[in-house]
């Protein structure tokens, strides 16, 4: 009889499909990676008052890092393929990882501006290149009919990082200053680098089902008609989110008229409430993909309408955004799933077509959240958020009959 073989040396792709061996600690270890990067990534959020005044600049212009990163993540998630070639996909996770520290030790150290904004286009790249490889390196390290779970534990970290990211960022700078915020991800980013090194297989680099430019493969993706309709639908989605999510905070004071401290506990309600449904949805995908990225735009449309319509009730509304962060946190491991599930021997390239259509949305909901609220005020903004989600559903349903 044929003996398990458990060495972290074995290449995953060496393992006949039956007995794929699950790498549980290495799914944890993309999860805790996923929280240093979401924290990272929104850590400027709560400290934009103190970096502009240590850089003599406007606030404006330190939230321009942000902005930064979300281009450099567009750009690396486009072109992961070319800058993935032939290296072990291990070692470029961890290579990941290892610049997600550079970036935060950058950022800390900057003398200027100009060098903050690099270390913010630094984590752009870790991003972009690390979203784009998640589903790819799920499908490797667990069984298939496990990834949705796998994913499912990626996307905690990433509820995680949401809850507790800004406030702990606001924390960190009053007691060590921003600077010192920034550094505490330099030994998180080691931790997550020494946890990959040890749980991570070999994931050699597999060659794509399609020849020619890799990074002209992300973009030919969309020549596939499913793949074009769910790409729609997963950027329509994104948009509708944002629209409205972008603007809670003006939302919350104007209507509700709450405090700031009333604001924070209501968005960590949202955010525990994200995490909870990242952790149960995978239970539900494993019913049916389908249904779940239908539903999941019908309903935050629901909710928007809700709100709309409670006139700033303020139990009733804090509930019903206790209900939106329920849905919406969980929405990215349905569509995370969907890719496993369509673009089986494609999934780097299409990772990638996945974190561009959603960094891009994420920008133009946020954009356009903006022009609405400044004219009009909540009410049409919250409105257009859920036209635009039951678009999304609409679209969900059309390319359904290709989810599996």
């Amino acid at each position: 009889m044929q003996t398990h073989q458990s060495s972290l040396d074995t290449p995953v792709d060496e393992q006949p499909e039956t007995l794929q061996p699950a790498y549980w600690s290495g799914v944890f270890a993309m999860s805790l990676c996923v929280f240093a990067l979401i924290a990272s990534e929104f850590m400027p959020v709560s400290l934009l008052t103190p970096i502009a005044s240590a850089f003599t600049v406007s606030e404006g212009l330190v939230g321009q890092g942000i902005a930064i990163s979300g281009a450099l993540a567009v750009i690396t998630s486009l072109f992961i393929p070319v800058i993935a070639g032939g290296f072990d996909r291990k070692y470029l996770l961890l290579g990941m990882t290892a610049l997600m520290g550079v970036s935060g030790a950058v950022i800390a150290l900057s003398g200027n501006y100009f060098t903050y904004m690099l270390g913010r286009a630094l984590i752009g790249v870790v991003v972009g290149g690390f979203w784009s490889m998640s589903a790819a390196a799920a499908m490797r390290l667990v069984p298939a009919h496990k990834v949705p779970r796998a994913l499912a534990i990626f996307n905690g970290g990433n509820a995680l990082a949401m809850i507790v990211a800004a406030p702990l960022g606001a924390y960190l700078g009053a007691v060590m200053g921003w600077r010192g915020a920034f550094f505490c991800l330099v030994p998180l980013s080691v931790i997550t680098f020494a946890w990959q090194w040890r749980s991570l297989p070999l994931m050699p680099a597999e060659p794509s089902a399609h020849k020619g430019n890799p990074a002209l493969q992300v973009i030919g993706l969309l020549s596939r008609r499913h793949v074009f309709i769910g790409s729609l639908a997963v950027g329509t989605f994104f948009m509708g989110q944002f629209v409205l999510y972008t603007y809670l905070r003006p939302f919350l004071e104007s209507a509700l008229g709450a405090s700031v401290q009333t604001i924070s506990t209501i968005l960590l309600i949202m955010g525990a409430a994200g995490f909870v449904g990242t952790s149960l949805v995978n239970r539900v995908l494993a019913k049916s993909v389908n249904n779940t990225l239908i539903v999941i735009p019908l309903l935050m449309a629901l909710v928007a309408v809700l709100i709309i319509s409670m006139q700033g009730a303020f139990i009733p509304v804090v509930a019903l955004l206790a209900i939106w962060g329920f849905i919406a946190t969980a929405a990215p491991v349905g569509w995370w799933a969907w890719l496993t599930h369509n673009l089986p021997n494609d999934a780097e390239a299409g990772g990638g077509l996945l974190v561009a259509v959603i960094q891009l949305s994420i920008a133009l909901g946020s954009t356009l959240g903006g022009l609405l609220f400044d004219m009009s005020g909540y009410v049409p903004t919250f409105a257009v958020s859920a036209a635009i989600l039951t678009v999304a559903a609409a679209l969900a349903f059309t390319v359904s009959k290709n989810l599996n």
